[in-house]
């Protein structure tokens, strides 16, 4: 009797566990399908881009000015350029404000009290926040504020306001890596540190900041990658996409994907087909901001 016992129960645990794989292999089967799909669906418009856009890639299409009368004499110059600045002014936003909030956070703030449990919680928040409502803060209070600090306000659309106004769609992400990068350094090297005598300041700058350059170093650069890809903020703070001058800081400018939305939209298939031509060199700035990012990760990542 405790034989049959004994066999019924092992042959209910084998139809149960057999039942588990198969669940688990149907699961993994749902998910390979699902990422078939979308790497499909990627491939087929990466590929009908790069067939209409690489060749409109000349010289005269990177340095040229836009046209509205002739589309094989226009450009992308204005927003290339307006793109590049960006770049440099949002990342000289993000850089120093995103990590000494990070530091601040991880090495000095006390998880105890609660303003800086608020502060965590709304960090966190923040980096889920539709890009759209980031624009409208930028046209309220940066473009048209009252305040008017180095000409943003009194509804003025410069190239700064629209920097400022990325640099705080892209913040809470590089605050959140930036302090994943640090927590990743070993408490052993700030224990070494302050038993040798260094200052909490002396630990963080010389062995916890070097130790974390390489994560931090990624985490910018591919917010980066994410805020020059971001259309609905810059219509709203007043990116324009035709100009026939180089933009500056403190006037108007354009960007690569302000010039792809306006080319998209043009009722003229020859002006439309400009911008497959202006999304391969976006995509080209991607690549080689992403490979930086590879790179810099390969080159100075520590294992501890």
């Amino acid at each position: 009797m405790a034989v049959t016992e004994t066999t019924i129960t092992r042959k209910v645990v084998e139809r149960a566990s057999s039942g588990a794989r198969t669940k688990d292999l149907l699961f993994r089967a749902a998910l390979l399908l699902c990422l078939f799909v979308a790497v499909l669906f990627l491939g087929v418009l990466l590929v009908d881009v790069a067939i209409d856009g690489i060749p409109l890639i000349t010289p005269e299409f990177i340095t040229n000015f836009p046209s509205r009368l002739f589309a094989e004499e226009s450009g992308i110059r204005p927003a290339l350029i307006g793109t590049l600045y960006l770049m440099v002014l949002c990342a000289a936003f993000i850089v120093p404000i995103g990590v000494a909030a990070a530091i601040y956070l991880e090495e000095f703030a006390d998880a105890r009290r609660w303003w800086n449990r608020i502060i965590e919680v709304n960090i966190q928040n923040l980096a889920s926040v539709p890009s759209v409502v980031y624009g409208i803060l930028g046209l309220a209070f940066i473009v048209r504020g009252p305040i008017d600090i180095w000409g943003l306000g009194k509804g003025s659309p410069t190239l700064l306001a629209g920097a400022l106004t990325l640099g705080l769609l892209v913040l809470p992400v590089v605050i959140i890596v930036s302090r994943e990068a640090i927590r990743a350094v070993p408490p052993s090297i700030r224990e070494g540190a302050l038993a040798l005598g260094a200052t909490k300041w002396q630990t963080i700058w010389k062995m916890v900041l070097p130790g974390a350059l390489a994560g931090i170093a990624t985490g910018v650069i591919l917010a980066l990658s994410r805020a020059i890809g971001e259309t609905a903020p810059l219509i709203l703070v007043g990116a324009i996409a035709f100009r026939l001058t180089d933009p500056t800081i403190d006037g108007q400018f354009s960007a690569l994907p302000i010039a792809i939305f306006q080319a998209a939209g043009e009722p003229r298939p020859e002006f439309q087909i400009l911008a497959a031509g202006a999304i391969v060199v976006l995509l080209a700035v991607l690549l080689l901001m992403n490979s930086a990012a590879i790179y810099l990760r390969n080159r100075y990542e520590q294992k501890w």
